[in-house]
């Protein structure tokens, strides 16, 4: 199971135009490639924090020319279309080496509790920055709850459940062990919950990508869980004259340095609560690496944090 950063497609800093998207997303798959080329059976997911918000901006610029599209399908819209993107450069790449794989993207929905807290008291920003004026005029006119962000501006904040299963694992996980690559559940995939009478509804949120590969990874019985952020490992005082990178980890020393507050639920956090969550529901092993240095970290075991259970 790979899971890859939101840098694997855009990057901070960078223009974010369709080509550059392109160009990133070629760039975070030679890791990936020769993984394949050992023969690894492969689902990848992928984040979508830059691509829904710029999403649902198009959607409020096009508020009274076209119709309102919810954030649900906002990130439906971001799965299909960055899954492309990821499935096709990973279809080039694989023939330009000659490498006999199918390569597929499944638009995947993920099951939420209707009764989750933050849906109730929603946390998560999305979208644009805008005055305190501007921001409680939004939420009275378009139903928005809005929160001030780190004391700077306001923004809209949605809710962010827990993922409990993945709808179309059967088929994600069929088709991986038939030694198709799958590429799905981007952006954390479309949360929906299941009504009375068994029927699946939508829910205008998002799902933390790293949580939805655990729950992928799970369900699919995978036994390894690659996540690819920024860092090239796990870091205690991130940042800091007293860092020091970790090599492994156990889940309880992960739980441990977690409740200290060495992982900010904002960026490492996320990451490390799927380690151990996919490690305490059979999983055989996590790691945490940058894209570059993927393939290393799972052949050599020398760089990236290694996570296991005991």
């Amino acid at each position: 199971m790979v899971a890859l950063g939101g840098n694997a497609i855009t990057k901070k800093g960078e223009e974010d135009t369709i080509a550059r998207q392109f160009a990133n997303t070629r760039e975070s798959l030679s890791g990936v490639v020769e993984l394949i080329r050992d023969g690894y059976h492969l689902a990848i997911t992928h984040g979508n924090g830059p691509q829904v918000g710029n999403a649902i901006l198009r959607v409020e610029l096009a508020r009274d020319k076209a119709p309102i599209l919810p954030l649900g399908v906002c990130v439906a819209d971001t799965e299909g279309g960055m899954g492309y993107m990821i499935e096709q450069s990973l279809q080039n790449r694989l023939k330009k080496e000659g490498i006999k794989r199918d390569v597929v993207t499944i638009v995947t929905q993920v099951i939420v509790d209707e009764n989750d807290p933050s849906i109730k008291e929603p946390t998560k920003f999305i979208g644009q920055f805008y005055t305190r004026q501007e921001a409680k005029k939004f939420a009275k006119e378009r139903g928005w709850m809005v929160k001030e962000d780190r004391g700077k501006m306001w923004r809209r904040v949605v809710p962010s459940p827990i993922p409990m299963e993945i709808v179309e694992k059967k088929t994600i996980k069929t088709l991986v062990e038939n030694g198709v690559i799958v590429i799905s559940a981007g952006g954390g995939g479309i949360p929906v919950y299941v009504m009375g009478n068994e029927a699946l509804e939508g829910v205008d949120a998002v799902i933390d990508k790293d949580r939805a590969s655990a729950i992928l990874a799970r369900d699919i019985g995978a036994e390894l869980l690659l996540i690819l952020t920024d860092a090239e490992k796990v870091a205690l005082n991130y940042s800091t004259l007293l860092q020091m990178n970790l090599d492994q980890l156990t889940v309880d020393e992960a739980k441990q340095y977690l409740k200290e507050g060495h992982f900010p639920p904002g960026s490492m956090g996320p990451k490390i609560e799927a380690a151990i969550q996919f490690l305490e529901s059979g999983g055989k092993e996590v790691i945490i690496t940058s894209i570059p240095k993927a393939y290393d970290a799972v052949k050599k075991r020398t760089e990236g944090t290694r996570i296991v259970l005991k």
